[in-house]
C-alpha cells in the first residue's frame, strides 16, 4: 500500500489530481479500523483495494504526462523516485520496530529474517506463501504481514512503465487500455476461480496474479480518462471544459454511490469468507474506481471537498501511517496485556499517526525530494546553524544507532516457533503418545474402558464422571491441555485440532454416536477460533442425545469471544443435562505464565487450571436441575 509522489510535472500546479489524498485518508482509515478495532468494520481490510485502484490511477496518470511532455518514459529516474519514496521509511519501520520486538515479545520474532527480507526486496507476498503463512489467522501474526500490499505495488510499477511503452504505440484510448484491462478482469476472474475451487485463501489474497486487478483496472481507467489529443492541441491543459452545474452533480452523485458501496461492504464483508473473494473485492475496486474517476475531474467540487484537512494531511501520511500501524499494535498488545482491545487500539492508532507525521517530515519528504546523501548533508548543515533543530537529526541518528545492531541481533537469535506453537507441539507429542498406547492395547472393549470395570462402576450406581466415560472434543487450547486432561482424567477420549471450529465439532459427535463410541459425557471446547450460534449448539445437543454435555468456554483478545461465552452460557441455563466449564474466568485469575505468548493457549499451569474448570463443571452436572445424576451405561 503506497503513497505516490507527484512527479515535477510540466502541467500547472491548478491541474493537480483533486481529492485523492482525501480518499486515501478513508482507505487507510477503512484498514486501521478493521485492524485497531475488531468488529467495528469487518471488512475494513478493502482499504488496501482502495489504495490499489488509486495507486494504479495515479502512477498510469503521471507517466502518461511525462509520455506527453517529453515523449518518452524515463524508466530509470521513475524506478529511482519509488525507490526514493519507499525504501527510507520502510527500512526505518524495519529495524525500529523488530528491536522493539526483541524487547516486548519474542514470539513477535519468529521468522523475522525472512520477513525482513521480503519486505525488503518487496517479495513479501511470495515468501509468505511460500512459508505457509495463514493470513487470516490470530494466533501467531507476523510483525510485517501487512508488507504484502507494498511488495504487489511495486512487482506491478517494475512492470507498468514497460507495458506502457508497448500500449502508447496503439491508437486510441479505449483500445490502449484494453490489454491492461484484460490483465485486471483475468486476474480478478482467477482469483474468483480459485477461491471456489477451494484454494487456500491466504494464497488468494496474497497472489499477484490474483491481486493485481485494482492496480492494473486503475491504470486502464487513467488511458481513457486521459486527456485529447485535439483538446490538448486547443491548448486546455487538461483536455477538458470545466464541468457544468448538471455534471458537478453527476460527479458527486457517482462519488456518493462508490463511497456508499464501500462503507456498506465495509460493515457487511467478512474477511476470509467465500463472497469476498467471488465478488466482494471486485465490487470493492469497482466503487473505488468510480469514486476516483469523480474525485479526479478537473474543476470536479467533490474532489475539492476530498481534500479539505484534516483528510488531505492524513492522506499525505497515509503510508508512513500504514507501515507503523501493524507492528506497532502487535508491540502495544504485548506489552499492555490484558488492557481492552478498544485501548490498546485506541494507543497505536495515536502512536502510528504520531510517529508516522515525525517520519513523514524528518525521512519522507526530506528523501523524497533531495535524495538520501543530499538530504544528510542538509541536515548535518540545518543542525549547525539553528541550535533548536538539532534534535530531529540526533533523534533519528540515534533510533538507528540503537535499532540497526539490535534487529541483527534480533535475526541471529529468533525462535524457530512461537511459545503458542512450543505449547501447542507438547499436547500433539502427548496425543500421539496415547494413540500410540491405545493401539497396543486394542484388547480393551469399544468405549475405551475394560469391560469388567464398567460393570464395577454401574453396579456402583450414580457416581461423578470420571475418564472412562469422558469424550473430549476441542481446538488448539484443549489441544495445549491434553497433557493435564488425561492425568486428571485417566481415560479420557479427546480428538482435538489446531483451528478447530464449532461446526466441525457437531459433525465429530455425529459420527462417533453413529458408531457407538461417544461416551456417556461430551466435553466440548470449541469457542476460540469463531462466533457459535444456538443452531449449532442444538445440533450438537441433537448429536449427542441421551448425554451430558460439558461446553468449555473461551478466553482470549478476539472480538468474538465474549459472545461465544454469552451464548455458552445462555444455552446451558435453559437446558438440563447441559453445564459450562468456566476456564475463561478460572485463567484469567491465573499469573501470566500461565499463558503463552498469544494470551490464548495454556502452558502446563494452565493446563492444569483448565482441567480444574472442566473438574468443576462435571461435579456440577450432579447438582440438583441437571438430571437425575450420572451412571454408566450397560453394555
Amino acid at each position: 500500500m503506497t503513497q505516490t509522489p507527484p512527479l515535477r510535472s510540466p502541467l500547472p500546479r491548478a491541474d493537480r489530481l483533486g481529492g485523492l489524498d482525501g480518499l486515501r485518508a478513508i482507505a487507510v482509515g477503512l484498514v486501521l479500523g478493521y485492524h485497531l478495532f475488531p468488529g467495528w468494520l469487518p471488512g475494513g481490510f478493502l482499504g488496501v483495494d482502495v489504495f490499489f485502484a488509486i495507486s494504479g490511477f495515479l502512477i498510469t496518470t503521471l507517466l502518461l504526462r511525462e509520455h506527453r511532455s517529453t515523449g518518452r518514459i524515463a524508466l530509470r529516474h521513475f524506478w529511482k523516485r519509488r525507490a526514493r519514496r519507499l525504501l527510507p521509511v520502510l527500512g526505518l519501520v524495519l529495524v525500529v520496530s523488530t528491536s522493539l520486538a526483541l524487547l516486548a515479545d519474542r514470539d513477535l520474532l519468529v521468522g523475522i529474517g525472512r520477513q525482513i527480507a521480503g519486505a525488503a526486496l518487496f517479495v513479501s507476498n511470495w515468501t509468505s506463501i511460500a512459508a505457509g503463512s495463514d493470513y487470516f489467522a490470530r494466533d501467531a501474526p507476523e510483525l510485517f504481514r501487512h508488507t504484502w500490499s507494498l511488495a504487489i505495488e511495486e512487482q506491478y510499477y517494475i512492470v507498468l512503465p514497460l507495458l506502457l511503452l508497448v500500449v502508447l504505440r496503439i491508437r486510441g484510448r479505449f483500445a490502449r487500455a484494453l490489454p491492461l484491462a484484460a490483465v485486471g478482469a483475468v486476474s480478478a476472474l482467477l482469483m474468483a476461480v480459485l477461491a471456489g475451487a477451494g484454494a487456500d485463501p491466504t494464497r488468494v489474497y496474497f497472489g499477484s496474479d490474483t491481486h493485481v486487478f485494482g492496480l492494473a483496472l486503475g491504470a486502464a481507467l487513467a488511458l481513457i480518462a486521459a486527456p485529447r489529443p485535439a483538446a490538448l492541441a486547443a491548448g486546455s491543459t487538461s483536455g477538458h471544459g470545466p464541468p457544468g452545474r448538471v455534471a458537478q452533480l453527476a460527479l458527486t452523485a457517482a462519488a456518493a454511490a462508490g463511497l456508499g458501496m464501500l462503507g456498506w461492504l465495509a460493515v457487511t464483508l467478512r474477511e476470509g469468507s467465500a463472497e469476498s473473494f467471488t465478488w466482494g473485492f471486485q465490487l470493492a475496486t469497482a466503487a473505488a474506481l468510480l469514486t476516483v474517476w469523480a474525485v479526479t475531474r478537473p474543476g470536479a467540487r467533490v474532489g475539492r471537498a476530498l481534500d479539505a484537512q484534516p483528510l488531505r494531511w492524513i492522506g499525505e501520511r497515509s503510508y508512513g501511517i500504514y507501515l507503523w500501524h501493524w507492528p506497532l499494535l502487535l508491540l502495544a498488545t504485548a506489552a499492555l496485556g490484558g488492557w481492552p482491545a478498544h485501548v490498546v487500539g485506541a494507543v497505536t492508532l495515536a502512536a502510528s499517526v504520531g510517529i508516522a507525521a515525525l517520519s513523514y517530515r524528518f525521512v519522507e519528504e526530506p528523501v523524497r525530494r533531495f535524495g538520501l546523501r543530499r538530504s544528510l548533508v542538509l541536515a548535518l548543515r540545518r543542525a549547525r546553524t539553528a541550535p533548536r533543530q538539532r534534535w530531529a537529526p540526533a533523534l533519528v541518528g540515534l533510533a538507528l544507532a540503537l535499532a540497526v545492531p539490535t534487529t541483527v541481533v534480533a535475526v541471529a537469535t529468533a525462535p524457530e516457533q512461537s511459545s503458542a506453537a512450543d505449547a501447542v507441539a507438547r499436547g500433539e507429542a502427548a496425543r500421539d503418545a496415547e494413540q500410540s498406547g491405545a493401539a497396543a492395547g486394542a484388547g480393551e472393549g469399544a468405549d475405551g474402558r475394560a469391560p469388567d470395570a464398567a460393570q464395577e462402576r454401574t453396579d456402583a450406581g450414580p457416581v461423578q464422571p470420571e475418564g472412562p466415560d469422558l469424550t473430549a472434543i476441542g481446538d488448539s487450547v484443549m489441544l495445549a491441555s491434553l497433557p493435564e486432561l488425561e492425568q486428571r482424567f485417566p481415560g479420557i477420549a479427546i480428538d482435538a485440532e489446531v483451528s478447530r471450529g464449532l461446526g466441525v465439532g457437531v459433525e465429530i459427535a455425529a459420527r462417533q454416536a453413529d458408531a457407538g463410541a461417544l461416551r456417556p459425557v461430551l466435553l466440548v471446547g470449541l469457542g476460540t477460533n469463531g462466533p457459535i450460534d444456538s443452531d449449532e449448539l442444538e445440533a450438537l445437543r441433537t448429536a449427542a442425545v441421551g448425554r451430558q454435555i460439558v461446553l468449555v468456554n473461551a478466553h482470549g483478545e478476539r472480538e468474538w469471544i465474549p459472545g461465544v461465552n454469552q451464548e455458552l452460557d445462555a444455552y446451558a441455563d435453559a437446558h438440563r443435562g447441559v453445564v459450562v466449564a468456566d476456564w475463561d474466568a478460572t485463567i484469567a485469575a491465573a499469573p501470566a505464565e500461565a499463558l503463552a505468548g498469544d494470551g490464548i493457549h495454556p502452558n502446563p499451569s494452565g493446563g492444569e487450571r483448565y482441567a480444574e474448570s472442566v473438574e468443576r463443571a462435571l461435579s456440577a452436572l450432579q447438582q440438583p436441575g441437571e438430571g437425575v445424576g450420572f451412571s454408566v451405561p450397560r453394555r
